[in-house]
């Protein structure tokens, strides 16, 4: 069997293949360490995916899993961390997460001065040590990451080939529907900020402060259909301004990076199987626009069921 794909949503789905008992290969154009996945801010939640309903279920699903991950943060770069869920109340999450996320209760003022916030405690992910031990966890399981450019997913010579290619799929299939959304980050040094806060001002505009291990990510943008990858100074300016204004220690914090990732999004995460001309299957799984990390273990699990028995491929 063969995945297509290495970033977060290719390597999770490889990893539940593999400790199902499948000999899995994963083809991937660039080093785990250098896909889309490693420029995530990489906080759960159910962020810009379609259809709302599946995305939640495997959301949640998602969630039981980073919570068992959480225990050990040093090895898998997943924490627990409170912070607040700006213009978000609880009648808006009753419906899927009430009674689910941890710590889950309205923002103070003292907490967030916007109009109205949700104050919870969820998984943050750091993807410099998520991407890599997910990596090795594949290895353990007896899978392998092959560096490899695909032109087409007909070159995948397995019986069965599990499309996680994200923004690839745009020509790989081809599917015209999936396009990039551009995210720019800025990376500075940590004040001593504890908690995240994501926030959106009147004119829709997303600030976003996280916090990681020696660092904080500050963003950040959705350009639509925007696919350069070259951070813009003045982009990364308004970004430090914006997130200053929400923790005002941030306005004197050194500059450690400058970040952009092109985010996969599409109408809704197509995942599915169909019959590649010589009868082989191919199984799809991506489209997850800026939410793949918050579903990868949900959409892997279906993906893997959608692969068949073991003795298949």
């Amino acid at each position: 069997m063969i995945v297509v794909g290495g970033g977060v949503i290719g390597l999770t789905t490889a990893v539940v293949l593999a400790e199902r008992g499948r000999r899995v290969r994963v083809w991937t154009r660039d080093p785990v360490e250098r896909t889309t996945s490693a420029v995530a801010g990489a906080l759960w939640w159910p962020y810009r995916i379609e259809p709302p309903e599946a995305a939640r279920r495997w959301a949640l699903r998602s969630l039981d899993v980073y919570e068992e991950l959480a225990e050990r943060p040093e090895v898998t770069g997943v924490r627990l961390v409170e912070g607040v869920m700006g213009e978000t109340d609880l009648d808006e999450t009753d419906s899927w997460a009430a009674g689910r996320l941890k710590g889950l209760r309205p923002a103070t003022p003292e907490e967030y001065a916007g109009s109205v916030g949700l104050w919870a405690r969820l998984p943050l992910v750091d993807m410099s040590t998520h991407l890599p031990w997910l990596r090795e966890r594949l290895a353990a399981a007896g899978g392998v990451v092959e560096e490899r450019t695909v032109s087409a997913l007909a070159e995948a010579d397995a019986p069965v080939v599990v499309n996680c290619t994200g923004l690839g799929a745009r020509k790989l299939v081809p599917d015209a529907s999936v396009r990039p959304v551009r995210g720019q980050l800025v990376v500075v040094e940590n004040p001593g900020i504890r908690t995240w806060v994501v926030s959106k001002d009147a004119s829709g505009e997303m600030a976003y402060v996280f916090p990681h291990p020696g660092r904080l990510v500050l963003g950040g943008t959705s350009e639509e259909d925007e696919w350069s990858l070259a951070p813009n100074p003045a982009v990364a300016e308004t970004i430090v301004r914006r997130c200053a204004a929400l923790r005002p220690e941030i306005a004197g914090a050194r500059v450690l990076d400058h970040r952009v990732g092109l985010r996969p999004v599409r109408d809704a995460v197509r995942l599915e199987r169909e019959l590649l001309p010589d009868g082989r299957a191919l199984v799809h799984n991506y489209g997850h626009g800026g939410a793949g990390v918050t579903v990868a273990w949900g959409c892997a699990e279906e993906a893997a069921g959608l692969c068949g028995p073991a003795a298949s491929g």
